[in-house]
């Protein structure tokens, strides 16, 4: 059974860390490239990356918890452990924090593509933020396989 555990941890790892680069370095700017409309193509990323969050928060849980059952408090001493965590951390502000002030913006817009109105530059401020902490939770991705087997 605990070999199953540390599959299950290795798949989160996959699922978690792969998900992230391929909606965000590729299905997102494939429907920018493609699509004529902007605001589908971007109505579409956000889906995608909130369903993209929901699975962050359940591989980080899974992963901060199987390493707290299998290694104790000696957990709190691995690199793995604290970059999960703070890999969460930035999911989370992304998607309860961020996000919703992008929609709000939006919602402010109202019927007008919001790059075209008075909330234009909040907007790509809020997004700047969003894609810069994006891009670090990618970067400790990375880490993150990279210290997947250590101890």
């Amino acid at each position: 059974m605990r070999k199953l555990y540390a599959h299950l941890a290795a798949w989160a790892v996959v699922l978690w860390v792969g998900g992230l680069w391929a909606i965000g370095y590729l299905a997102a700017p494939a429907l920018f490239y493609s699509l004529a409309d902007k605001a589908l193509a971007g109505l579409l990323a956000g889906k995608m990356f909130a369903w993209m969050a929901w699975v962050g928060i359940a591989c980080a849980g899974y992963l901060l918890l199987y390493r707290l059952v299998s290694f104790g408090g000696a957990a709190l001493k691995q690199a793995f452990f604290w970059i999960a965590a703070v890999m969460l951390l930035l999911t989370l502000a992304g998607h309860f924090g961020i996000q919703p002030i992008l929609q709000g913006l939006k919602d402010q817009a109202a019927s007008q593509d919001v790059m075209q109105s008075l909330v234009r530059d909040r907007f790509q401020a809020w997004h700047g933020i969003s894609s810069a902490l994006y891009l670090i939770q990618s970067l400790l991705g990375l880490a993150l396989v990279a210290k997947q087997g250590s101890r």
